[in-house]
């Protein structure tokens, strides 16, 4: 493998990864010994420097990371305060809430407990990345079976499903009239 071929496979590594990656791996795969990757990671780093570029290599304990140069991070805290919020209106909440309490629960069984079609509800919650599809019912039509992600654990930081608060009867009354009553305001619509 030539030079610029071992530096494109190092580049295309360290890029994808977003992770330290051991020089001796990287060794293996250019076909190199560690020094000549050492070598090669210094004239990139070099070539970086040289086109003012906002990213370089670090090496961590033997490996090799890509990542921002420090004097672009005021950037990076800008951008990533200005991200948008996602907020989950009522009911994708509610939507949630019946998947996170019932899983693994499908389609049918939540628009029984709304009341209402969720189908809008349920793909922005698999957008979200809070719900997957969990695999299929064995029962007439395979309907999709759905359940929580571990994005949605990190999201209510909470550790496991059984760290979920118990619902209370009160609340159950509470939802159930809810339900019943976004259900007549779309009747009457």
């Amino acid at each position: 493998m030539n030079k610029d071929r071992q530096e494109a496979v190092i580049e295309a590594v360290l890029f994808s990864m977003g992770s330290c990656v051991k020089i001796s791996r990287l060794a293996e795969l250019i076909e190199a010994t560690p020094k000549e990757v050492r070598d090669i990671v210094e004239k990139m780093k070099k070539k970086m420097e040289s086109a003012n570029r906002g990213i370089t290599i670090t090496e961590i304990d033997e490996a090799y990371q890509m990542c921002s140069k420090p004097e672009m991070y005021e950037y990076l805290i800008d951008i990533t305060k200005s991200e948008r919020k996602y907020t989950l209106t009522d009911t994708v909440l509610e939507t949630l809430s019946i998947i996170a309490y019932k899983q693994p629960v499908t389609k049918a069984d939540i628009e029984k407990i709304r009341g209402v079609d969720c189908s809008h509800a349920i793909n922005k919650l698999i957008e979200l990345d809070l719900v997957k599809e969990l695999g299929r019912m064995d029962a007439p039509g395979r309907p999709i079976l759905f359940g929580t992600t571990e994005q949605f654990l990190r999201s209510f930081g909470v550790k496991s499903l059984d760290d979920l608060p118990e619902v209370s009867q009160v609340q159950k009354e509470e939802f159930r009239e809810q339900a019943e009553q976004e259900v007549s305001l779309q009747l009457n619509i």
